[in-house]
């Protein structure tokens, strides 16, 4: 079983992560956990690194049993977030999404829109949210 999840730092990604580690240790599963960053000229490469450090660091640290293999990555990109993690998972031939969600006003995801409604209405595989 392949088993994706979309990681952005916060509590509800977190939840998402151990979810998917308990998920792929009782079903002999792996996990691709995946940070999207918005390419743009001030970025550099010094902070991509720190990214995929903190990202490995933090992954590490519920994924700290061997029995379940795992692979960060960080995703620099023009995409949103949303497209990265839909495109990413169609690619590697993703199994299940899973990702946390947050409330947010209908306003705010007007304005901001929302990356888990676009991953769950255009991923090709099931999208387990966790909230």
């Amino acid at each position: 079983m392949k088993l994706m999840v979309g990681y952005d730092g916060s509590g509800v990604a977190l939840d998402a992560l151990k979810l998917a580690f308990d998920k792929a240790k009782k079903y002999g599963g792996e996990i691709d956990v995946i940070k999207s960053v918005e390419q743009s000229h001030t970025l550099k490469y010094e902070e991509i690194r720190r990214l995929e450090q903190t990202l490995e660091n933090e992954v590490k640290e519920i994924c700290d049993d061997d029995s379940v293999p795992y692979r960060t990555h960080v995703i620099v990109t023009h995409q949103t977030a949303g497209d990265a993690l839909v495109e990413f998972a169609k690619d590697q031939e993703i199994e299940e999404i899973i990702i946390g969600i947050r409330r947010q006003s209908k306003v705010g995801k007007l304005v901001f829109g929302s990356t888990a409604q676009h991953v769950i209405l255009n991923a090709h595989c099931p999208v387990l949210t966790i909230k």
